[in-house]
């Protein structure tokens, strides 16, 4: 299997994006239609997530289906409503006896300063993002949230950057590890 560095080498990983151009805003998506164990290292003054207390592994779900990188402040979170909605259509959840429900943890970002208030990643930018994934190669940046460009990877041009970073897969004991970041730069 030819690698390339990127969260979908990792088998059943796929990543998809919506954005919107004039607001500088967007949504990333990593699908996981089989189920994948997932944790998370939430920093910062004030954190925006939604579902991520599902990874604490004392938890009863252990395997989630997607996971939202969004902008647009905690309006952003509404973006993982749509990736839920794409997930049912297709029949992919934590089966609870009477329905499968998606397990789709989310962060955000902060961008609302930087395009348009007033235009935030809603539940039909994720569907759309989850409509678009593929197990394609990803870019070694997605400027997912904001639409900003990422800076070049010695940084050189420094300004000021926000977005979303995949860091390179790697393998531990047999298994392939990949992750996906989240940044304010």
């Amino acid at each position: 299997m030819k690698l390339d560095n990127a969260i979908t080498d990792v088998r059943g990983i796929e990543v998809g994006h919506a954005q919107n151009d004039e607001a500088l805003t967007g949504c990333t998506v990593i699908l996981c239609r089989k189920g994948a164990v997932a944790g998370v290292d939430v920093r910062g003054g004030a954190p925006g997530t939604r579902e991520t207390d599902l990874l604490n592994p004392v938890n009863l779900v252990e395997r989630v289906h997607a996971i939202v990188l969004a902008g647009g402040s905690a309006f952003g979170l509404d973006a993982a409503g749509g990736v839920m909605k794409y997930l049912e259509e297709r029949k992919v959840g934590f089966n609870t006896g009477v329905a499968k429900v998606p397990i789709v943890p989310s962060a955000i970002l902060y961008d609302l300063n930087i395009g348009r208030a007033n235009v935030r990643p809603d539940s039909a930018m994720g569907y759309l993002a989850a409509a678009s994934a593929s197990s394609a190669a990803v870019p070694g940046t997605l400027t997912s949230a904001d639409r900003l460009p990422l800076p070049a990877s010695d940084g050189s041009d420094g300004s000021l950057h926000y977005g979303f970073s995949p860091p390179e897969p790697f393998f531990i004991k047999g298994l392939h590890v990949s992750a996906l970041t989240a940044s304010y730069l």
